[in-house]
Order: C-alpha cells, then structure tokens, then sequence
C-alpha cells in the first residue's frame, strides 16, 4: 500500500474536510490504486517517446494579428443619442437621494 489513513485524514484536515472512517477508507483505497497504476505507467519505456503538449494535434483557430485602419470618432459616434466631445454621453448612474 502506497498511502496510508494517517496521510489520507492529514490531507483531509489540511484541506479542512471533515471525513467519516468509510470515507477514509474508501479514499485511502481509490488513491491507492492510483499511485499502484502510475506505478505500472512509470514502468513503460519512453526513451524515444517524443514529449508533445496534446494528444491530438491541435491547430490554432484565431487569424493572425494584423494591424488594420479603424472607424474615425465622426463615424463611431454618429449614432449616439448625445455627444460630448469625441465621446459618447450617457446619463449618471449614481443615484442621488
């Protein structure tokens, strides 16, 4: 066994849980037959396996960053309501009592 209640029930009041013996059990079960199949996965010879970031290949689906001409302040705010300067107007939202 690879972990122990002592360990489990450690890490359960770090994390501030409060777990009954059968949750103990089972957990301290569960983990361990995690740690037993890493185990097996540690044993595999990776020497010429090349490291990669995914399992599937992945291509990026934003466009290119490219700078481009934007709206001018007349166009942008033509269809405001109101207008102060090159910015739009809106009413206050504080309300005043």
């Amino acid at each position: 066994m690879k972990i122990t209640k002592e360990t489990v029930e450690y890490v359960a009041h770090l994390g501030r849980l409060e777990l009954d013996p059968a949750e103990i059990e089972l957990y301290t079960t569960q983990i361990d037959r995690i740690l037993e199949y890493m185990e097996k996965l540690n044993s595999l010879d990776t020497e010429n396996v090349e490291p990669m970031s995914h399992a599937v290949p992945l291509q990026s689906v934003m466009r290119t960053d490219e700078a481009k001409d934007s709206f001018t302040v007349e166009a942008s705010t033509r269809n405001a309501p109101a207008r102060k300067g090159s910015f739009f107007k809106v009413p206050p939202v504080i309300e005043v009592e």
